[in-house]
């Protein structure tokens, strides 16, 4: 049995956890990020006075069409995955950052990269494919890859084992944010596409925005291409709205720009996630996770009560208390459809893919 260090570098913090065997948490830190680096006295401190660990497993954000499963890391694999950092720039230099720093503190410990995008590798083609010029998508590998593979994948597993139903809507919301439409454990459909800013409206990132509109900045407008693409980045969602990227900010606010930013967003998860139930031909399940989707009261409870025509509904004084243990119940009495709060956990499937990786090769 392996006992992981898990290296999670998201958009806005690092996290570190030490798991032993039975996937017991021996230890663990978060950070924010300092110029996308691992925290390096974060690490030491992790690991001191404890039991060393024999791998490290590695959350990393794109793995393109090369990478659809946990995979070893060696030199060859990190130089493609240096390629894709133009289609993720929030993400990928930061988990880069996290695999070199920490295997330089730990250089004889093998390391393993699981991939936010393997969980979408399998997407029906009609919901994977772009309607652009073949040209296009065959020289340059355009598709929808979708991302938060992780949280998705922990998430409509433990919903399923939880309530043995098959049709399951994943709300992952957070600093990032994005649903998957989930099957008999398949993804069959999710927000994000090319890149993390198609979809939901996030704390800093756009979500979708027509093209059009892009191409007419650019051109007519005159600005330029790196500034609109780091804008959209950077500075549009909840933080272009309403100058936060804060929910629990605006959710306090009692002003119209506030107000404002709350309803765009939630207009957009509600229509998104009755996109994903047609995706499935109806909804048996919806979990809320992430920091967002954990917390947020008023966000659950708004999202609800717009989506009540597919049979969500909930218990206005379970969804008050949600958020403290690792899966809870939010649905009303008898109502269709189960609602569910599941702490994300992709520290448990990073785990798991990097003891099956090296399993693999050991073999």
């Amino acid at each position: 049995m392996t006992r992981v260090l898990v290296v999670n570098a998201g958009s806005s913090s690092v996290k570190l956890s030490l798991l032993d065997h039975d996937d017991t948490v021996l230890a663990a830190a978060s950070r924010p990020t300092r110029g996308g680096a691992v925290d390096r006295d974060a690490l030491a401190d992790l690991l001191a006075s404890r039991p060393p660990p024999d791998a490290v497993g590695h959350r990393v954000v794109h793995g393109g069409t090369e990478f659809t499963a946990p995979t070893v890391l060696d030199d060859h694999v990190l130089d493609r995955l240096r390629a894709l950092t133009d289609l993720a720039p929030l993400h990928q230099p930061k988990s880069l950052a996290g695999i070199e720093t920490v295997g330089a503190a730990l250089p004889d410990v093998p390391a393993v990269a699981c991939f936010d995008t393997a969980f979408h590798a399998d997407l029906p083609d009609a919901a994977a494919t772009y309607a652009l010029p073949a040209a296009w998508r065959e020289r340059y590998g355009i598709r929808r890859y979708g991302f938060h593979g992780l949280s998705h994948a922990y998430a409509s597993r433990t919903a399923a084992e939880a309530t043995g139903r098959s049709r399951i809507i994943v709300a992952h919301l957070g600093a990032g944010a994005s649903l998957c439409a989930v099957r008999d454990g398949q993804s069959v459909d999710t927000t994000m596409g090319f890149t993390p800013l198609e979809g939901l409206v996030m704390a800093t990132r756009s979500g979708s925005v027509d093209p059009g509109l892009l191409l007419w900045l650019i051109t007519h407008a005159g600005l330029d291409p790196h500034a609109v693409a780091d804008d959209l980045e950077h500075a549009s969602g909840l933080t272009g709205l309403a100058g936060t990227g804060d929910l629990r900010d605006l959710l306090a606010r009692d002003d119209e720009t506030a107000r404002l930013a709350v309803d765009v967003y939630l207009h957009r998860l509600r229509a998104g996630i009755a996109a994903m139930a047609a995706s499935l031909g109806g909804l048996d399940v919806l979990v809320f996770t992430g920091g967002v989707g954990e917390h947020a009261v008023p966000v659950r409870a708004a999202t609800a009560e717009g989506l009540a025509f597919l049979g969500v509904a909930l218990d206005l004084s379970r969804n008050a208390d949600a958020g403290k243990t690792p899966i809870e119940d939010v649905s009303a009495p008898g109502a269709p459809v189960t609602t569910l709060v599941v702490q994300a956990r992709e520290d448990l499937e990073v785990a798991a893919g990097t003891r099956r990786a090296l399993a693999a090769v050991n073999r």
